[in-house]
């Protein structure tokens, strides 16, 4: 079977299929296309999650914490202890390198290939392209697992951008908290609709990865995440005598539309492009995770990988789309209800809300904590309201 794609979806399905399991018998055969260096490949981005006990990746972290905080626009704290979970951060070149390093040694092949089309074919699935000389290319397999981004966007009734930029930063004086990454500070000033917030991971007492964070319709130009993000730094965190290193940035688009698991029999979208990425909160890498797991287990076990189930259920779907229009229409403070939602409900209940893991009961009691009036009006309306495709690209996530 072919994997296109060697980011964190790519990566993570073609390690849990091709390795060995005892008493599984052998691992089904795996090739993964990546393509050639140059505008096809990523930059190195950051992924953050979160976690309880010992992960799979803890050796490859560049950081973790045991404590969130959240301030609110008037300033006020909300800090969190995270018991027995840990946030975590994991640079994408640290985690390809080793996944690269464990798929060699599983015996997969990896081929440098920039792929024009996958589709269904006879009994199989065909990939065509061209190698990194310009020659037409061809890999036949019976499962193709594409992780490109789409050409558009689904058809939606809301659809945000989740648009940032971030600098890694060091100070001359110790200014940073190591235990703690500040996961939403709403201390700036905020759009008409949606809303903006910094975020500060911590890697020591001197440096940290600041970002400017958006939720709205449109990104902006390079100046003004350059200008919000110097701001940030100096008029809300203080920092004082600072230098910036390397930059990040990112558009993650956030859509109650439905994106298709699969193109055919053969071929089965994964990651963000088979809907891993949380609409609410632009979240992906715990999903692709479990994505992963399913697909590899369907695939092992010689079921159909349609059938594994979907990585966000429909009550997580449901609700993400009623919080996304209230957000769109204005008829919530983000910072607000996040605020309010991480200080009234226990910390380890909301990161499995956030995960789509609670109960049916716990999410009725987490969404009376909210703006009721203005969540149930969103509610009654989203049945009312057409699905369109958005005029824009998806962007880079």
């Amino acid at each position: 079977m072919t994997v296109i794609g060697a980011g964190a979806a790519g990566l993570s399905l073609a390690v849990r299929l091709a390795r060995p399991l005892s008493g599984a018998g052998p691992a089904p055969r795996v090739v993964v296309v990546e393509a050639p260096p140059g505008a096809l490949r990523p930059p190195t981005r950051t992924w953050c999650f979160w976690e309880t006990g010992a992960g799979p990746y803890d050796g490859l972290l560049t950081a973790s914490w045991n404590r969130l905080r959240l301030y609110a626009p008037d300033g006020a704290v909300i800090d969190r202890p995270l018991g027995s979970a840990r946030y975590k951060m994991l640079r994408s070149d640290r985690f390809g390198t080793a996944m690269t390093g464990r798929l060699g040694a599983y015996g997969v092949d990896l081929r440098l290939m920039t792929v024009e089309s996958a589709r269904d074919a006879g009994d199989g699935a065909v990939v065509h392209g061209s190698d990194v000389s310009g020659a037409p290319s061809v890999v036949r397999s019976r499962l193709v697992f594409d992780s490109r981004q789409p050409q558009r966007l689904p058809a939606a009734r809301t659809t945000l951008l989740q648009h940032f930029r971030g600098w890694f930063v060091r100070t001359a004086e110790p200014a940073f908290d190591p235990d703690a990454a500040t996961l939403m500070d709403f201390r700036l000033t905020q759009p008409p609709r949606g809303l903006a917030f910094g975020y500060v991971l911590p890697l020591n007492r001197y440096e940290a990865l600041v970002e400017y964070t958006e939720f709205s319709r449109s990104v902006l130009d390079e100046a003004a995440y350059e200008r919000a993000l110097h701001h940030y730094c100096t008029s809300v965190l203080g920092l004082g005598d600072y230098t910036v290193g390397e930059r990040e940035q990112g558009i993650i688009p956030m859509s109650d539309g439905a994106y298709p698991r699969r193109d055919g029999h053969r071929v089965h979208f994964i990651g963000a492009a088979g809907g891993a990425t949380r609409p609410s909160t632009g979240y992906t890498f715990s999903a692709i995770q479990r994505q992963s797991h399913h697909l590899a287990e369907a695939v092992r076990a010689g079921r159909s990988p349609a059938r594994a189930p979907a990585v966000h259920g429909r009550r997580a779907r449901g609700m993400d789309a009623v919080l996304l229009r209230a957000l769109d229409t204005g008829r919530i403070d983000g910072g607000a209800f996040f605020c309010h939602l991480f200080a009234s409900v226990p910390i380890e209940r909301v990161l499995r809300f956030l995960d789509g893991a609670t109960s049916p009961v716990e999410d009725f009691g987490i969404g009376l904590r909210t703006p009721v009036l203005p969540m149930l009006r969103s509610l009654l309306e989203l049945p009312l309201l057409r699905r369109t495709v958005p005029a824009l690209g998806p962007g880079r996530y």
